[in-house]
């Protein structure tokens, strides 16, 4: 099969490898239907993440169960399939509370960017759509592999309640996604922090009631200014760097609340800081199989249209240009078609 391989920073290939094959009994191998690149990969692309050695890449997916093991019975052969990008086993008490990306059983679920992925823990990971999707729709629920279940855990961690104002630090396909999901959860204003003309207007598209492009100290104080000197209710840290998490931290009102999903670089947290703020503060990977369910339906329902975070498409066989276009801000998200 075809497969996407990070080499080096910046050196992205794509290769023959073997065909997964069933390894264990939970197991299932899908044939992908469509991939893309998140922009977590981009850490590695600019070596911000150490490249060791080649490997194959990608961590989102959809497609078609080709085969399961003899202890699967949830999903079967031909039926179109979403799943999180850690594999759980949708039973411990820790994925019942509704953590599946702690799963003391979790396994990663890499190379994606590829024509047919080995799906580990395959009852707990994957989740069938009720029917066979039209085209239109692959890529919201592509999108609900990760940007989308992780824009949602943003907003649930950040506590977003009905008639409340949230912020949005991040204006990539994940905090972009976070504005979906503060829609939804009945948000009356969201500011969407954004720099870029497309991306504003996808946000306000998605939502947004307010666009903040100032950043740093003249950031905070616009949204203090927007919100009458408060701060927001909740705010949704959706970069992870040191900057973005002041910004979400010092635009939050006294008891509002954090929910920070950008994978941390560089980031500490001043516990003074924190305690005197009253400010609650939760994140981690987003357990997005414990969304999949009803974010499928919200697609199928056309409540939600995350897929347009994707503007641009390519062929696998181009997967490197698609890593250059997001590392120059040519592309907010490119979808890959084997």
């Amino acid at each position: 099969m075809r497969a996407t391989m990070i080499y080096a920073p910046g050196d992205i290939r794509v290769e023959n490898l073997p065909d997964p094959k069933i390894v264990n009994p939970t197991d299932a191998v899908i044939r992908t239907v469509a991939a893309c690149v998140c922009g977590s990969d981009l850490w590695d692309y600019r070596g911000i993440n150490p490249v060791t050695e080649p490997h194959p890449i990608g961590h989102e997916y959809v497609g078609i169960v080709e085969e399961v093991g003899s202890d699967v019975s949830t999903v079967k052969p031909g039926q179109f399939v979403i799943g999180s990008f850690f594999a759980s086993d949708n039973t411990c008490p820790v994925c019942r509370a509704g953590y599946h990306t702690s799963c003391p059983h979790r396994e990663f679920v890499g190379g994606c960017q590829a024509e047919y992925v080995r799906i580990p823990l395959a009852d707990g990971t994957l989740v069938a759509t009720p029917e066979q999707p039209a085209d239109g729709l692959i890529p919201s629920l592509l999108a609900l592999s990760d940007v989308m279940g992780t824009g949602w855990y943003a907003a649930k961690a950040a506590e977003v309640r009905p008639g409340s104002t949230a912020v949005v630090v991040g204006d990539g396909a994940v905090g972009l996604s976070g504005v979906i999901a503060a829609k939804e959860l009945g948000a009356e204003r969201i500011i969407a922090m954004s720099r870029h003309e497309s991306r504003q207007k996808l946000a306000l598209e998605f939502g947004a009631t307010d666009i903040v492009t100032e950043r740093g100290e003249a950031g905070i104080a616009r949204v203090k200014e927007l919100t009458g000197g408060i701060g927001a209710d909740s705010v949704l840290e959706c970069v992870g760097t040191p900057e973005s998490m002041q910004q979400a931290l010092l635009s939050t009102r006294a008891g509002g609340n954090v929910g920070f999903v950008g994978v941390p670089h560089g980031v500490a947290i001043d516990g003074e800081q924190l305690f005197y703020s009253h400010v609650g503060l939760r994140g981690g990977p987003a357990p997005v199989r414990g969304y999949l369910p009803d974010l499928i339906r919200r697609v199928f329902d056309g409540r939600i249209n995350p897929g347009k975070v994707f503007d641009l498409t390519l062929p696998l066989g181009e997967a490197a240009e698609g890593y250059k276009a997001m590392d120059e801000r040519r592309a907010i998200k490119a979808l890959l078609r084997p």
